[in-house]
């Protein structure tokens, strides 16, 4: 597993407003579609609600690869325009439970 970590940025009104990672959903991106073109994987799951990274998961699948999402029961998830593909796992507070990892990334 490799951890990637990107700057803080922090808004005018911090401590209000709490300081932001920026670009891991283009990291996320372009993972998501590099790993395809590798062939890597036989179906790639996207965990996000981030409409941004639609055009991954979009190009993704016109590269051939099978791509699904997931979200959190009982919120919006990511789709198509127009569609209600890709198939989206809905997970819950047990699922969270189950798959919990308790490593502690700091140290790597």
């Amino acid at each position: 597993m490799v951890v990637i970590r990107r700057q803080l940025r922090y808004p005018k009104a911090w401590t209000a407003k709490p300081a932001r990672e920026k670009g891991i959903d283009v990291a996320l991106a372009v993972d998501f579609v590099r790993l395809a073109c590798e062939e890597a994987y036989d179906v790639g799951v996207l965990f996000s609600r981030d409409t941004d990274l639609v055009p991954a998961l979009e190009t993704v699948r016109d590269l051939g690869a099978h791509v699904e999402v997931a979200s959190w029961k009982g919120t919006s998830r990511l789709r198509f325009p127009d569609s209600q593909l890709p198939w989206c796992h809905y997970l819950d507070a047990d699922d969270h439970a189950a798959c919990l990892d308790h490593t502690d990334y700091t140290a790597i």
